[in-house]
């Protein structure tokens, strides 16, 4: 069950457990027995979940139209990331010569006809 938060007029805020199908129903104070309504004082706790799927979560809640700046990103992605840096280098292609000197690259498109 989770918790929901009230505010009750003379007594002010408080928290209590109850059912998902009486989430939007009014629960009586605890001091003074008069019924309060639920508010949205803070924000979700996502204490208990795991690391990633917090961030998942925040980029998801990312406004649209407030992209990141440049700064942001490269500070998000250092060097040797892997998914944006050029660290990673190219194999090197294969390349051969014929006798008279032309240049040939097997493992380049064989079924391309070279000029």
């Amino acid at each position: 069950m989770p918790v929901y938060e009230y505010l009750c007029d003379d007594c002010g805020p408080f928290k209590d457990l109850r059912p998902m199908a009486e989430c939007d129903d009014p629960q009586s104070c605890p001091h003074c027995e008069t019924l309060a309504p639920r508010v949205l004082l803070t924000a979700p706790n996502f204490f208990c979940m795991p690391a990633e799927k917090r961030k998942a979560h925040a980029v998801n809640e990312r406004s649209t139209h407030a992209p990141q700046t440049l700064a942001q990103y490269k500070a998000s992605h250092g060097p040797g990331c892997g998914c944006c840096s050029t660290g990673k280098k190219k194999p090197a292609r294969h390349m051969a010569r014929t006798k008279s000197g032309a240049k040939s690259f097997p493992t380049a498109r064989p079924w391309m006809i070279s000029h």
